[in-house]
């Protein structure tokens, strides 16, 4: 008979009532473990907030009026609270574990867990050793792209980020290439294990969108990016591109930072009357989005495996995106779409492409059939079994 499993879930990114868009795809994965025979879960998402209670972001309003413990998804998700101190992020790790501690210890002393899954190389990495530490538990770290590619290799982060690898009883990496990665900042590649996401394949398919096509008055090819409108992204390549693209609309599916800067790129451009700006859009909705686009451009600077991808794949719409984590990993086909340099005109060029060819939506739904849910929470289940089989205190 297989023993049961107790898991401790942190994440600091994780959906909520005032965020609900907010890291659907942990909540996703974290559902399916929870959905295995003999598997309970129990997450800690902690919640920063300014030590002025009365800032005006609207932001950290929402936030401070969260429950301190409810339900998401059938999850028991706990929400203490920490000091964020704006700018100061490398003290955001030990904030963390001070906060989550006392909780911890209550939950463990009730019901022992047996290991603590971070669910990002930072802060939730550091934070999870020094809890695993007071408990003597083992942990595992997640990496997920800039959790490494920016923490990892940034001045002070990057130390905490390397001790949570050195300590962790195991990693995952979400494709092949954030491992080695990994492996060049050091990360003991034996330790790695790849664990893809996963996707609703049943939501996200191909649906008819021509409604939405109507409401928006939308007419000819349509391209679309999905993400937060922040410098990574490079949305800016997207936006430079439709000046070689005629009749091509962009969605810019996001809000974030650069969106001022991207209207005013768009209007020097001169392409801002073929540039909608969309805003945030639910997930649930976003089938709908993506089949209502020929194309997805994602030109990041750096990404794992990006789930709008993966999604936009499921809907049947190729995707145009640049060398960044695991895009040749899951770009195996024409009909998927082309990885190319971050360069407006290659953009243009393999965006051309792939409105010239017109695949078949089957066609590019294939190249991601493997991917499920079900499947990620089997394997996640797989590697906490063999963590703890082979865990010796380091």
């Amino acid at each position: 008979m297989i023993p049961p499993l107790n898991i401790l879930t942190l994440a600091t990114l994780f959906p909520n009532s005032a965020a609900p868009n907010f890291g659907v795809f942990v909540a996703r994965q974290t559902a399916a473990l929870a959905a295995r025979d003999g598997v309970r879960v129990t997450v800690i998402n902690p919640i920063g907030l300014p030590p002025f209670p009365l800032s005006p972001h609207p932001r950290y309003r929402d936030l401070r009026m969260l429950k301190r413990q409810d339900r998401w998804d059938g999850l028991t998700v706990h929400r203490p609270r920490f000091t964020l101190l704006p700018g100061l992020p490398d003290r955001n790790p030990a904030a963390i574990a001070r906060a989550a501690l006392p909780l911890v210890r209550r939950l463990h002393a009730e019901r022992p867990f047996d290991l603590i899954d971070a669910e990002f190389f930072y802060p939730d990495g550091p934070a999870a050793r020094l809890i695993a530490a007071e408990l003597g538990l083992p942990y595992t770290v997640k990496a997920r792209g800039a959790d490494v590619h920016y923490w990892g290799t940034r001045k002070g982060s990057g130390a905490a980020v390397r001790m949570a690898a050195r300590d962790a009883a195991g990693m995952l990496a979400v494709c092949g290439a954030l491992k080695d990665d990994m492996a060049a900042l050091g990360m003991e590649a034996d330790r790695i294990a790849v664990h893809y996401t996963g996707c609703d394949q049943a939501r996200f398919r191909p649906v008819d969108s021509s409604a939405l096509r109507r409401q928006l008055g939308l007419e000819g090819p349509v391209i679309a990016t999905v993400g937060a409108l922040i410098a990574r992204k490079r949305q800016d390549l997207v936006i430079a591109a439709l000046a070689d693209l005629p009749g091509v609309t962009l969605l810019l599916i996001g809000k974030g930072e650069r969106e001022a800067t991207f209207r005013d790129l768009a209007q020097g451009s001169g392409v801002a009357n073929r540039v909608r700006f969309v805003g945030a859009v639910a997930h649930d909705d976003l089938p709908q989005w993506l089949s209502c686009v020929d194309v997805l451009v994602s030109p990041s600077d750096s990404e794992g495996l990006a789930n709008a991808w993966v999604e936009a794949l499921a809907c049947g719409t190729p995707v145009v995106i640049s060398e960044a984590g695991g895009a040749r990993e899951l770009v195996t086909s024409d009909a998927a779409g082309r990885v190319v340099p971050q360069d407006h005109a290659a953009i243009a060029g393999a965006v051309r492409d792939i409105l010239a060819m017109q695949p078949a939506r089957a066609d590019v739904r294939a190249a991601v059939e493997r991917f499920s849910w079900a499947r990620n929470g089997q394997e996640l289940e797989a590697f906490f079994r063999r963590t703890l089989d082979g865990y010796r205190p380091r």
